[in-house]
């Protein structure tokens, strides 16, 4: 769980900074359009929630505590939400933070290619893996949010969305120094599988620090930093 307390140290580093700065201005635009969207979805769930139960008073006056669960699951997707859209349009950036993290811990080159024309080269293949998170991310974000959607089952709701943002968390930021290494995908989701607890351990106070405001801004480039260091002392390092 420390990994992420790293990974805000190691983005002060004066190799590093160029590449938290530039992804962190792109994150403040899309953070401001992205809360004012999911608020406007928050207060059509609500009134559709309500209008799902029977018009009695006692019941309708509970309406606090689906503005508050709701709040909740809606907190939750925002944080992931918000994470999916930067780190489409940064992940370009974000493997080469990987790559500058990796050689700042280990003294050893990842790309010997380190030039701004190999970072556009770079960017077809960065967008495809972030697709792919994608597509993993959709069908099971969408089976949660039903369950989100039915009173009383919604009560499991927030729980089951924070499990998964965590697990989630894991997967978007190590595999930022996996690709490096050219490890795929499927292989980093078994690879972390194996070890689903420290997975868990570093992806839950990732989950947490992205639904805080303003700090979710400097979380993506400090969980890439953390990711990275997680990836060289726990799973990488040795298994590749």
């Amino acid at each position: 769980m420390g990994y992420l307390g790293e990974g805000f140290r190691l983005i002060r580093q004066p190799g590093l900074r160029l590449f938290v700065i530039i992804p962190l201005v792109i994150n403040i635009l899309l953070f401001g359009l992205l809360f004012f969207f999911m608020g406007e979805l928050f207060a059509g769930l609500i009134a559709t929630a309500m209008s799902w139960l029977p018009d009695w008073a006692w019941l309708q006056a509970l309406d606090w505590l689906f503005w508050i669960l709701y709040g909740a699951v809606i907190v939750l997707m925002l944080a992931y939400g918000f994470v999916i859209v930067a780190n489409l349009i940064g992940a370009p950036f974000y493997g080469y933070l990987a790559e500058l993290t990796e050689k700042h811990l280990t003294g050893q080159e990842v790309n010997t290619d380190d030039s701004w024309a190999s970072i556009i080269k770079d960017i077809p293949r960065a967008l495809w893996r972030e697709v792919q998170k994608i597509l993993y991310y959709l069908p099971r974000a969408i089976g949660l949010l039903i369950i989100g959607l039915i009173p009383v089952v919604n009560l499991v709701a927030a729980v089951l969305w924070f499990l998964f943002n965590s697990w989630m968390m894991a997967l978007q930021y190590v595999d930022y120094p996996a690709d490096n290494h050219k490890v795929s995908f499927p292989a980093l989701r078994r690879l972390l599988g194996d070890t689903r607890l420290s997975a868990f351990g570093f992806g839950l106070p990732v989950a947490l620090a992205a639904m805080v405001p303003v700090l979710n801004l400097f979380v993506v480039p400090a969980a890439v930093c953390g990711a990275t260091a997680y990836w060289v002392r726990e799973n990488g390092a040795t298994r590749t």
